[in-house]
């Protein structure tokens, strides 16, 4: 398992105001392509080239570890740096693009109720939400499923065309009428991921 969203250290889980640039895999190297390797001999590949960089390079190789109960205690420790959870992956797995059942992500999130000030799409076929949450940011939301997104819309359908907007994280949206709430599974984090779970 490892550390998510922004990395640490290989020698060790520490905060730095330093800029730099974390790895966790590697897919390719001078001797030709290794995304069919298995993951731990990537991952061995990567840090041998990591050690050969220069002393105070901003490459690091980003914490792992296959103790479950240290992935537990980074879990649960590491949220006030801004680590948003953990990735645990298979030892034995290639490389593949996209989603894989090899990995998982497992997320800080909290349960809340957000109102819709927004959505990406059309009215009658909404792909996201811009919803706001309690501390005031305005949020873009996961893509909505189909049976989720057939609900908003319906709820959408009196939406006369109105001005855009923007998310806290720069997004683009149409501003919808106030009075829609949703439940979303907010990450703790300030960059972390909205999921619409259901509408009020």
């Amino acid at each position: 398992m490892r550390a998510s969203a922004y990395g640490f250290p290989s020698e060790g889980v520490q905060e730095s105001r330093n800029p730099r640039a974390s790895v966790w895999d590697v897919l390719a190297l001078p001797t030709g392509d290794v995304r069919g390797r298995p993951y731990e001999e990537r991952r061995a590949l990567m840090l041998d080239v990591v050690d050969g960089l220069p002393e105070g390079s901003p490459i690091q190789a980003v914490s792992a570890t296959e103790d479950v109960e240290v992935a537990r205690v980074w879990y649960e420790t590491l949220t006030g740096s801004g680590v948003e959870g953990v990735v645990a992956k298979s030892g034995r797995s290639p490389y593949r693009a996209g989603r894989s059942s090899s990995w998982k992500k497992v997320r800080h999130a909290e349960t809340l109720d957000a109102e819709v000030v927004g959505f990406t799409g059309a009215a009658g076929r909404p792909r996201a939400l811009a919803v706001r949450l309690p501390d005031g940011r305005v949020a873009l939301s996961q893509r909505l499923g189909a049976q989720l997104a057939a609900q908003v819309a319906a709820a959408l359908v009196d939406n006369a065309p109105a001005a855009r907007g923007r998310a806290a994280g720069g997004e683009s949206f149409t501003a919808a009428e106030p009075g829609l709430l949703v439940e979303v599974l907010a990450g703790t984090t300030r960059h972390a991921v909205v999921t619409v779970t259901r509408v009020r």
